[in-house]
């Protein structure tokens, strides 16, 4: 967390503060983030989107939806988040990246960018997050500079399927924006060393080359490593400011 901007820590503190409420008032009965998403959704299914049809904020051009792998295919996971932004809520001008296969990629208001996938235990906590190649998700691919800037544009600002759920996913990217941006710039990286070592293959279409960066989380730990870095940013309270001197 050191050499973070101190607003950028302070917004990262409000979206853990955000998630432990979510967490509390799901406790109360009993409840959790996936339960919640799946609620009132009928038999749970592999590879099916919970919510039905998506969750997408009208306002922001935000998406998301859930869904689980088999067992043998995403192992030590119930199921994961996909997060997305659409173009009417990207910055103005940003362009998809260049792509010369024959797939043909979503246009035009459907030219929609993965932001971050995060991973759920049987439980409902999250436990990892990862970014993937472009086949896993059928989106538009734009560069790590573009789809970092659309991170702190991804709200869900409603209340369907689930106002915890929705709020919590939301306060996820900002509490570890640092990590996604991370992994953002990762996935680039391999998508790269994945075409110099395959240049014969469409990077973008092969099945061999699923998930290009990962790694563990904790939001407690995450938010614990926020109040150090803002300690650490604020004056020690022992030491006295000097006084300012009269005359000239």
């Amino acid at each position: 967390m050191k050499g973070l901007p101190r607003a950028q820590l302070e917004r990262m503190l409000a979206a853990g503060e955000d998630i432990l409420e979510c967490y509390r008032v799901l406790l109360k009965t009993g409840d959790n983030i996936v339960g919640e998403v799946l609620r009132d959704q009928g038999t749970f299914y592999e590879w099916n989107h919970y919510p039905k049809g998506d969750t997408y904020d009208h306002g922001s051009h935000s998406q998301y939806f859930y869904h689980a792998h088999p067992t043998e295919l995403r192992g030590g996971e119930h199921g994961h988040f996909h997060t997305f932004l659409r173009a009417k809520g990207m910055s103005p001008g940003v362009a998809p990246a260049p792509y010369d296969g024959d797939v043909e990629w979503p246009s035009g208001d459907n030219a929609l960018s993965h932001l971050i996938g995060i991973s759920m235990d049987r439980k409902g906590f999250p436990i990892t997050l990862f970014a993937a190649n472009r086949w896993v998700t059928g989106e538009t691919w734009y560069g790590a500079d573009d789809v970092c800037d659309m991170i702190d544009r991804f709200i869900i600002d409603h209340a369907h399927p689930s106002w915890p759920v929705n709020r919590w996913v939301t306060a996820m990217l900002r509490l570890f924006n640092p990590q996604v941006v991370a992994l953002v710039r990762e996935r680039d990286d391999a998508i790269e060393a994945w075409r110099r070592k395959h240049p014969d293959r469409d990077v973008f279409e092969d099945r061999k080359l699923e998930v290009t960066s990962q790694r563990p989380i904790s939001v407690e730990k995450q938010i614990a490593g926020v109040r150090a870095a803002l300690a650490e940013a604020r004056p020690h309270p022992d030491k006295k400011k000097t006084p300012p001197r009269l005359g000239g």
